[in-house]
């Protein structure tokens, strides 16, 4: 697996590449997050498509310069990465702001081919528990906060060092907290109903039932109102389907994406 850097808008991104094929996964992690979220997916993906994880610009060890990280903003940052590195077109796969993301992107940008939302954000107007841990161990980061807060997250309740470890070390990067709190407000400030309508690429909603950051009912909206897509719900797990249990997960992401999803008239 290759850490490299690319150049979007003057800004430097880091991201990771695995994979040789000519059909080419995006993975966009959520809010806070980093390229290193998908770890445990990218050998499973990458022995059938090149898998590119980037971190998003103003996270992880991305650049991250004083902007209003709207979705809007996200979106075309993301169409401009992907032309950056050289593809006509991609597949996009993102967990709860990157699923937000992803959708925005693929009701604007021709290229995108096919999109896999994991517990999206975007429809959930209030807060919950676990998102105001979260919010708390972004802001305070240290290592007691962030393992309550990661814990919550998932279905186990059971955190590696790593992940703790991590997070604290990126959210004390200059400006983090910044461009967190600027994504946070660009979140609430969305009006995500308008793009999933546009949305017209196959299209494969994952959810959690035991999602306690952003509940499985907020799903309601996604699969009404996106045309034809595939609604995945998955017993046990929290909101991160692609850590708490990576081969399945995995396994779900590439049958979907080897089928002949055709859209409905």
């Amino acid at each position: 697996m290759q850490t490299k850097f690319a150049e979007v808008w003057g800004h430097k991104i880091r991201y990771l590449d695995e994979g040789r094929s000519d059909k080419t996964i995006i993975l966009i992690h959520g809010l806070g997050g980093s390229a290193e979220r998908w770890l445990e997916i990218i050998p499973r993906l990458s022995a059938k498509y090149r898998v590119v994880a980037p971190d998003m610009i103003g996270f992880g060890y991305s650049d991250k310069p004083l902007e209003d990280y709207t979705i809007d903003f996200f979106a075309k940052f993301l169409s401009a990465f992907i032309n950056n590195i050289g593809l006509k077109s991609a597949i996009l796969v993102g967990t709860s702001l990157g699923g937000q993301v992803a959708a925005h992107c693929a009701s604007i940008n021709d290229a995108i081919e096919k999109i896999v939302l994991v517990a999206p954000s975007g429809t959930m107007k209030s807060s919950t528990p676990a998102i105001d841990a979260y919010m708390m161990a972004a802001l305070y980061p240290n290592h007691v906060s962030a393992r309550e807060a990661f814990a919550m997250m998932s279905r186990s309740g059971t955190v590696d060092d790593f992940t703790v470890n991590d997070f604290v070390k990126r959210m004390t990067t200059p400006n983090a907290k910044l461009a967190f709190i600027s994504s946070v407000l660009g979140i609430k400030n969305s009006k995500i109903e308008e793009s999933l309508e546009k949305i017209m690429v196959p299209t494969l909603i994952v959810w959690g039932r035991q999602d306690r950051m952003i509940p499985i009912d907020h799903a309601d909206k996604f699969v009404s109102s996106i045309k034809g897509c595939m609604f995945l719900e998955i017993d046990n797990c929290g909101h991160l389907p692609h850590v708490e249990m990576p081969d399945r997960f995995s396994d779900y992401v590439l049958e979907f994406l080897g089928s002949k999803l055709v859209l409905a008239e």
